[in-house]
């Protein structure tokens, strides 16, 4: 169903990031922006009520018919998990507690994951933290696609299974890219996550365990928010790899969407990341940008010229030291 994208490969290049030089030259401008580099202790209030009205929700759906245990799981459980996603992923930024204090943003971290069903924060720290040292690093960032993905998903209708099945490429493409020794707080972050989810199907019943479960896959697939994994840096205009979103599901995402303003200031939490967009205004209002996530994955689906292989590759020089 439909034409096959022409595109064969990824789009290689032999320059750097554009993200430290341009960090650079902004903090010798404006300097004010270091003061912006401070965890926000807010986080640590939001999530704790992300995490408490999950399991309102848990025992609200407990009793309801399975059609209206997914409808809410897609219409307000997928809100909910994705957002807590984004919040694990400002967490594994040390933006709840600082870096002064980095263990105590793994363990909320983990936390913070319990309402997805499945451990996710200890590893997602481990490889993100790679994706912003190496941006589109062969054989380091996980973010990329692999061959596979490029190849196989290359049709209008293979491209909307793609986005359908995103959250399972996200969590088995580590294994096949760049995988890891599993570490201690990962063997942790699974211990409590396989008692919370036995927990919740002795206390709730099967149906708050599948609300739970389903929320996080509907909500990480085809939804209105995960236009942001595409729109983030996938290459819709050559010479781009990176993209910020300037519309209103920023609220919900902790300000993901300032994509651009994130990476090249990765230690500034979400919340003043518009800031650092007024502040240096210059570096940003020119930039390609977007306003609407939904029209991303409409154009990515629809698009002939755009596939999973419309990312920018680069083969790494120097010494990778890998998180």
């Amino acid at each position: 169903m439909g034409n096959r994208v022409a595109r064969e490969d990824f789009e290689w290049v032999y320059t750097d990031q554009p993200h430290a030089s341009r960090r650079q030259e902004i903090l010798a401008k404006y300097p004010e922006i270091k003061s912006l580099m401070k965890p926000d202790p807010n986080l640590i209030w939001i999530i704790t009520m992300m995490v408490l009205t999950q399991l309102v929700a848990f025992y609200l759906v407990k009793d309801l018919d399975w059609k209206w245990v997914i409808f809410w799981a897609y219409a307000f459980g997928s809100c909910i998990n994705h957002s807590v996603t984004l919040a694990i992923h400002e967490v594994s930024h040390n933006s709840a507690f600082g870096h002064y204090r980095a263990m105590w943003n793994r363990w909320f971290g983990m936390f913070a994951n319990l309402p997805i069903g499945v451990p996710y924060s200890i590893s997602f720290k481990r490889y993100h933290m790679d994706h912003h040292r190496y941006l589109g690093g062969d054989g380091i960032d996980v973010d990329i696609p692999t061959d596979f993905e490029g190849w196989f998903f290359c049709t209008t209708f293979r491209k909307f299974i793609w986005v359908v099945l995103q959250p399972l490429f996200y969590a088995f493409r580590p294994l096949f890219i760049n995988p890891k020794p599993i570490t201690y707080l990962e063997i942790i972050n699974t211990v409590i996550q396989v008692i919370f989810d036995i927990t919740v199907y002795y206390v709730f019943g099967i149906k708050s365990l599948v609300y739970m479960l389903a929320a996080s896959l509907l909500g990480l697939g085809l939804h209105p928010i995960s236009g942001h994994f595409i729109a983030e840096h996938y290459m819709f205009l050559k010479g781009h790899e990176t993209y910020s979103y300037y519309g209103p599901l920023n609220l919900l995402t902790f300000n993901v969407g300032y994509h651009n303003e994130h990476h090249d200031f990765p230690n500034i939490p979400g919340k003043s990341l518009p800031l650092v967009r007024k502040i240096a205004a210059e570096y940003y209002d020119n930039l390609p940008h977007y306003n609407s996530w939904i029209r991303v994955l409409y154009d990515f689906v629809t698009d002939d010229t755009i596939s999973p292989y419309s990312r920018v590759k680069r083969h790494q020089k120097g010494k990778v030291v890998l998180e």
